[in-house]
Formats: structure tokens, C-alpha cells, sequence
């Protein structure tokens, strides 16, 4: 549960599609808009989840060199995610962007296609939750529940703090350059590390059971 925990902040933290919708919607049309956006990113979280744990684990005990492929895409996907952290002259997450307002409902499924769309969760879901998972210890299907929840719990509490502090931390980053070139280097180092790791890695896929 802390490997996931700790794999789960160094994504959340690395700025991707949700958190610069969310972010975006907060500056732009307020803490309000972020928030529901936010529901709506979480219904997107609890899809993965139910999906991954009820049908994909089979499907990968069945057919090995398809989850053999996930998981090498997964880490290639993180070895990106690493290199544009690390590249200099980034833009910042937190820069305002000219997005229009809109109503509850299209904020929720406008928060929930982001984040049913984005790359970084498949990879999360896919190869690397499935990692931390322990055939010897128990009910399979169980402990990718509880992981994912864990995912979920870390990725909700973390978005929520930017959601509500967006407008104050944009102001603070914009005045402090440096800060932001320090963010990009750890999670870009951390991210790398991680890639490396999945790529490596030779476990066998864990069934359901």
C-alpha cells in the first residue's frame, strides 16, 4: 500500500490532461467548477478500477506477452513523462488558460472524459498497480481493489489541495521560476527510476482469484 501510495503522488504530482483541466477550470471559473470537475475525474478513477480488477486481470493470466506489452509500454509512457519533466522551459501547469465557462453537468463529464482519456492512468491501472500486488498474500482481487482505492485516495486528496489552491499557488510559482525548474527535476528523476524498474521487471501477471 505505500509502494502504491508513493507511486500514485509521484503521478499525481507530474503535471498531465487532468491536472491541467482542473487546474485550469479553478483559475478560470473558480473553486467551485474545480470541484466538480473533480467529481467527475473520480466516477473516471472508479471505471478503472472496477475495469482492470473484474476483467483485464484475465485476460492477462490468459495471454502472458499482452501484458508482457502493457507493461513495457507503460514504462516507455513513464520514460516520456520523464523526459519533458526534465526538459528546461516547460510551461507551468498553473498559467492561466482561456477556457469557457460552462454549466455542473458538462464540468462532471468534461472531468470524467479527461480523465476516462488520459494516458497516465491506463499506464497506472495497466501495468503499474498491478506490480505491487502479492499472490501469496491473499485474495488477488481483493488487494487490486484496495490498491486502486489507495491510488484513488491519494490522487483525490492531492488534486483537491490544487484545485483549492490553484489561484494562489499560480501567483507564487510565477514569481519563483526556480521552484518549478526543482518540481520538474524530482519527478522527472522519479519518474525515470520508476520506468527503468517496470522495464525490467519479469514477474508473471497475477489472476483474480
Amino acid at each position: 500500500m505505500l509502494g502504491v501510495a508513493a507511486v500514485a503522488l509521484g503521478m499525481v504530482l507530474t503535471p498531465g490532461p487532468n491536472m491541467v483541466y482542473l487546474v485550469s477550470r479553478s483559475i478560470t471559473q473558480g473553486r467551485r467548477a474545480g470541484v466538480v470537475s473533480l467529481a467527475g475525474v473520480a466516477l473516471g478513477f472508479a471505471v478503472y478500477l472496477l475495469a482492470t480488477n473484474l476483467g483485464l486481470s484475465v485476460v492477462f493470466v490468459a495471454v502472458p506477452e499482452l501484458y508482457t506489452a502493457v507493461k513495457l509500454a507503460g514504462a516507455a509512457y513513464l520514460g516520456y513523462l520523464a523526459r519533458n519533466a526534465l526538459r528546461p522551459g516547460g510551461l507551468s501547469v498553473f498559467a492561466p488558460r482561456d477556457v469557457p465557462h460552462d454549466t455542473p453537468r458538462r464540468l462532471f463529464t468534461m472531468g470524467l472524459t479527461t480523465n476516462l482519456l488520459n494516458p497516465k492512468i491506463a499506464v497506472m491501472y495497466l501495468s503499474l498497480i498491478p506490480q505491487f500486488v502479492d499472490p501469496g498474500a491473499g485474495h488477488v482481487l481483493l488487494q487490486g481493489l484496495v490498491l486502486g482505492s489507495v491510488q484513488i485516495a491519494v490522487a483525490l486528496t492531492v488534486n483537491l489541495a490544487l484545485v483549492l489552491a490553484a489561484g494562489t499557488v499560480s501567483v507564487f510559482l510565477a514569481r519563483r521560476p526556480s521552484w518549478l525548474r526543482v518540481q520538474r527535476f524530482l519527478m522527472g528523476t522519479a519518474l525515470g527510476a520508476l520506468a527503468v524498474s517496470l522495464a525490467v521487471d519479469t514477474s508473471l501477471p497475477s489472476g483474480p482469484g
